[in-house]
């Protein structure tokens, strides 16, 4: 049995976010988010290319979280694409829940990722999730209900797939609604119960091994 990463989900609240969207996206604009640390595995040409796509059919805007060795290759890509009033890189946050809370889609079109924390923190403030299908990702991000996956570097799918989610108002209310079940999913507590369950499990183990020392060396 695998005992699956957990988060509190207590943690994401819902956050008084009005008037914190409105500096951001003044027009109503669909906010695109991404944070991760920056390192050429999360792809953040992607990220860019990505959002490049999507402003060519609705109004957005691009929140990039974190810092790395891909940040200035970055800024430079969006200068040249004629969109960095469109994007800010805002380095590392500790109120990430804030910036999650007002977004409307979490990318994520990493290399590899191990489990998809950062997914699943976005799920906990109802942002879908357009990913790539490496890695852990799949154990999080349900293709075509909390979100989107594609190949690793098929930006064109992952673009696509985007502008589905936000160019209808009641597609995105029904995928947020989705994101947010699944992040329940791994809740902490529901998470913790299995966790000690597992411990109790080999505390008896081996308490029976104590008390029959003999049924260590079968075999």
């Amino acid at each position: 049995e695998v005992i699956p990463n957990f988060i509190d989900l207590a943690e994401f609240k819902k956050f008084n976010k009005d008037h914190f969207k409105k500096a951001i996206a003044p027009a109503d604009e669909r906010i695109l988010i991404h944070t991760s640390n920056f390192r050429k595995v999360k792809r953040i040409e992607d990220v860019v290319n990505i959002f490049y796509r999507v402003q060519q059919q609705l109004p957005a805007k691009l929140l990039l979280v974190g810092d790395g060795p891909e940040r200035l290759k970055a800024e430079q890509q969006v200068r040249e694409l004629g969109i960095a009033q469109d994007v800010r890189f805002l380095g590392k946050q500790d109120a990430v829940g804030e910036l999650l809370a007002v977004s409307d889609l979490f990318l994520m079109p990493s290399e590899t990722e191990s489990f998809g924390l950062a997914a699943l923190e976005a799920m906990a403030c109802e942002v879908p999730v357009i990913s790539s299908n490496a890695g852990g990702i799949p154990e999080i991000n349900q293709n075509g209900i909390t979100g989107f996956m594609s190949n690793v570097g098929n930006v064109e799918d992952m673009a696509a797939n985007a502008i589905y989610i936000l160019s209808d108002k009641e597609r995105l209310k029904q995928f947020r609604s989705n994101a947010l079940q699944q992040a329940q999913r791994f809740d902490i507590n529901r998470i913790m119960p299995l966790y000690e369950q597992y411990y109790q499990t080999i505390l008896e183990n081996c308490r029976l091994c104590k008390q029959n020392p003999a049924a260590k060396t079968i075999g």
